[in-house]
């Protein structure tokens, strides 16, 4: 039996949302979130009982047409239309682990009592969520401004009974799963198809999926990074602690510490060495990796202030007796957050293709490309074609999006984030790191194969044997994509204590 997460006004971190993933939990809102949404959606039916004061996106039209006042009794119609309309999204459709996230995350963010929603809504929401109802949403459509509303306009259309869904890995028609389950689609009250497309939920799923996946690649790059210093017999000084401290960024600190214990009792970096230096891109892992720690560090604080965040509009205070139009479903603290991720991951990559291209090298004993009878065997010389290739894709997508902005919406919605394309270039740049750090663990394991019979770390050679059970040494030319897919294969299914990541 699942075991349940409360949503409730405590701080969902990246642990937690870590635990609800790999642990399959399901949601329930807590009393306290029931009390709130229930008080707000009563107040804003008080509000508009009687009287006909004009309110921005309960009883107008959105965004450009602000102006036109809509009867009550059109009001689900508007919402409804609303949801309807915006449902325009197009390209790829947004991997089924980022949906999920999306709904957990408006679920939060309507749970805090300031969107006037019904609290059949957010249960429904619930009830996809649990039962892993997955709409079909699709990558582009959002400029990451007025909210992402395409893509969340996807994600609601269920609601209503209209769209498709993901169901026991199925692409059914909603009706069909509303059908299964008995139930009636929600009728949309005043505000809510507002509620439900305003808002961040699409550009922090994106980052909170990537800064789950950055932090694992960050551990990676700095064992793989170890597993090739010690296979080019490198030197362990440059690592030592006096060094860092009197340049003390956080993240050079752990990334020498971390490389230090990799490496404790390893034969190989005890050695003598006949070498003074070794290149950048061994010597300075610690000031390279470290520097993209603080980075995600930055990211992950400004995607969990904004998963915890109320980012539809307008928003409703009841205390303070105000409804008020603002602006927190704009994507730009998200935007730069994605493009200073990209720069920093790329740079994981960067550094890592440089390694593998020292491997293949022949210097330090080894043989070159990393082969016996090099000649008749092209070895592996070109897993770092491959990895060249994707290291330049990579500068490409780190290019950052948030220096752009486009006017829509007639001109009233006149400066954009772009925060939305940030984030799906991110997905696919932190894809192609996890390509890289694979292709270097490849070569890696073969450099190190030759070292044999003097061994690395106990540590060390214990990931090496596991990873020999997926990926043989290679003694003769073989069609290597079926290796690197194996060790791409190995790295996404190596588990790793999260209290190592954070």
């Amino acid at each position: 039996m699942n075991t349940y997460h409360i949503i409730s006004s405590k701080v969902l971190d990246l642990s937690t949302i870590n635990s609800i993933i790999s642990e399959q939990k399901k949601i329930q809102l807590s009393e306290e979130s029931v009390l709130k949404i229930g008080n707000c959606r009563a107040y804003l039916d008080k509000k508009l009982k009687g009287q006909n004061k004009v309110i921005y996106g309960i009883n107008t039209g959105f965004g450009a047409l602000y102006n036109v006042k809509i009867s009550n009794e059109n009001l689900t119609i508007l919402q409804e239309n609303l949801v309807m309309s915006h449902a325009c999204g197009t390209g790829e459709r947004v991997p089924n682990a980022i949906v999920k996230l999306m709904l957990l995350f408006k679920i939060q963010s309507l749970s805090y009592g300031h969107s006037g929603v019904q609290l059949e809504t957010v249960n429904r929401l619930i009830d996809f969520y649990n039962n892993d109802i997955l709409p079909i949403v699709y990558t582009q459509g959002s400029l990451g401004a007025s909210g992402d509303l395409a893509p969340l306009a996807h994600l609601a259309l269920p609601l209503i009974g209209k769209g498709h869904v993901v169901y026991k890995d199925k692409d059914l028609p909603i009706t069909e799963v509303l059908s299964e389950f008995g139930w009636s689609p929600i009728t949309l009250l005043s505000k809510e198809g507002l509620a439900l497309l305003n808002g961040t939920q699409f550009m922090s799923a994106y980052g909170v999926y990537l800064l789950l996946k950055s932090y694992k690649l960050s551990y990676l790059a700095d064992l793989i990074g170890s597993m090739s210093l010690d296979a080019f017999d490198g030197r362990i000084e440059p690592f030592m602690e006096l060094v860092h401290l009197v340049r003390p960024h956080n993240g050079q600190i752990a990334t020498a510490k971390q490389i230090r214990g990799f490496l404790k009792g390893s034969e190989l970096i005890k050695q003598p060495k006949k070498h003074v230096q070794d290149p950048y891109s061994f010597r300075c892992m610690p000031q390279v990796h470290g520097a993209t720690k603080d980075t995600i560090s930055f990211a992950a604080k400004t995607f969990l202030t904004e998963i915890n965040s109320v980012t539809d509009n307008p928003n409703i205070f009841i205390e303070e007796d105000k409804i008020i139009s603002g602006g927190n479903f704009h994507g730009q603290p998200l935007a730069l957050a994605f493009d200073y991720l990209k720069i920093a991951m790329a740079e994981l990559g960067n550094i890592s293709e440089r390694r593998t291209f020292q491997l293949v090298s022949g210097l330090r004993g080894l043989p070159v490309f990393l082969v016996n009878n090099p000649g008749l065997n092209s070895g592996f010389m070109i897993p770092q074609y491959t990895a060249a290739s994707i290291v330049s894709a990579n500068k490409q997508l780190a290019t950052p999006a948030s220096v752009d902005s486009i006017v829509s919406s007639n001109g009233q919605e006149d400066h954009v984030s772009m925060g939305a394309n940030a984030g799906t270039q991110a997905y696919a740049l932190v894809n192609n790191v996890e390509r890289i750090l694979a292709i270097e663990l490849f070569n890696a394991s073969q450099a190190l194969f030759f070292r044999q019979p003097i061994k690395s770390s106990d540590f060390i050679e214990s990931i090496l044997k596991i990873y020999r059970q997926d990926v043989s040494f290679v003694t003769d030319d073989r069609v290597l994509h079926d290796d690197i897919q194996a060790s791409i294969a190995f790295i996404q299914n190596l588990d790793i204590d999260s209290n190592e990541m954070f």
